[in-house]
């Protein structure tokens, strides 16, 4: 009886199939330390506990995307270990702060599948939870992706391809309990541009830029618990390993603390692409456009909502060709909803 798991194959998948993933892990400051060391994080709310007192947390929370990387990480053996691409996201929320101490476990469920007409690889939609140890669930998202076939003459399930919200309705962004930006520092925070001072349509150039080396992206990887082979392993892509998707989502986010200080919390995941490969040796630059602003009805809180463009030293603001695809510069074209003070 064979001992190794060698991960579902697109045939292996079925709507209303629920994975319970392994390995729970309990969250440590050390996540925050090697976090701000892979990534130039500098958000206040995240790096100093009397910062986050002032806002109304008992503590500084752990990152937003530590907490969707490591819930991620753990769908990757049963839900991308075998994978061809990561296409997209959606219906993404946090829903509570992570704070050192917290046990996080991943839970997903098979919302849709749908062979390609090659007939080798399917797409297969699953929606995320993750859980703490007291069973809530702090953050949930659906991702879809691209999945081989270990047999390619097994029968093509029934398509199911979920409707999905394209854009969060900001009355379905939670803000944490306490919250309360009143008496937001700005000076400590680094910028003094609030919610009030964006406009719809604005883009910001985030100037600054990092180059990708092999280690880091790595080490990251693992720390995430991340097992997808093509992140590792080169006989799986010879022409170098891909660098985990996440990785550059991390890398832009902190690289838009440069014109976007004070948008401090992450509570919505609207859509998200992976528009081109990056590989080590790539510069990873960014820009926003502001796409939208709500209120909350928390006070001096507000809600903006941000496209975040990576480009591996593309120009700023060029996003697609007359035909619609992505430029080959573009990494990454994300939309998210932030809290912001107003």
């Amino acid at each position: 009886m064979a001992k190794t798991n060698p991960g579902r194959f697109f045939e292996d998948y079925s709507v209303g199939q629920v994975l319970q993933h392994a390995v729970p892990r309990t969250v440590t400051e050390g996540e925050r330390g090697l976090y701000h060391a892979l990534y130039p994080a500098r958000h206040a709310l995240y790096s100093s506990d009397e910062f986050a007192r002032d806002c109304g947390l008992p503590e500084s929370p752990i990152d937003d995307l530590v907490a969707f990387h490591l819930v991620f990480g753990k769908t990757v053996p049963d839900v991308s270990l075998n994978a061809v691409a990561n296409l997209g996201y959606a219906e993404g929320r946090w829903l509570k702060p992570v704070y050192a101490g917290d046990t996080l476990r991943s839970v997903s469920e098979v919302i849709g599948v749908k062979q390609n007409s090659n007939g080798k690889t399917g797409v297969v939609w699953v929606r995320t939870r993750g859980l703490n140890q007291l069973d809530e669930v702090v953050l949930e998202y659906v991702r879809w992706v691209m999945v081989r076939k270990a047999n390619v003459d097994a029968p093509a399930p029934e398509t199911v391809v979920p409707e999905l919200k394209k854009v969060l309705d900001p009355q379905d962004l939670i803000v944490p309990e306490g919250l309360d930006f009143s008496n937001y520092n700005f000076a400590l925070a680094g910028e003094p541009h609030g919610w009030g001072d964006y406009d719809i349509g604005e883009t910001i150039d985030h100037v600054d830029g990092v180059t990708v080396e092999e280690a880091e992206h790595m080490l990251a990887t693992r720390l995430w618990q991340n097992t997808a082979k093509v992140h590792f392993d080169l006989t799986f892509r010879p022409e170098g390993r891909l660098i985990y998707g996440g990785h550059v989502i991390s890398m832009a986010r902190t690289l838009s603390f440069n014109g976007l200080a004070n948008a401090q919390m992450i509570v919505g995941l609207n859509g998200g692409a992976h528009a081109n490969p990056c590989f080590a040796g790539d510069t990873i630059k960014a820009w926003s456009e502001v796409l939208d602003k709500a209120e909350t009805g928390v006070p001096g809180v507000g809600a903006i909502r941000l496209r975040l463009v990576a480009t591996k030293g593309g120009a700023p603001f060029a996003l697609k060709n007359d035909e619609g695809r992505y430029l080959p510069d573009v990494l990454l074209d994300l939309d998210y909803w932030a809290l912001m003070p107003q």
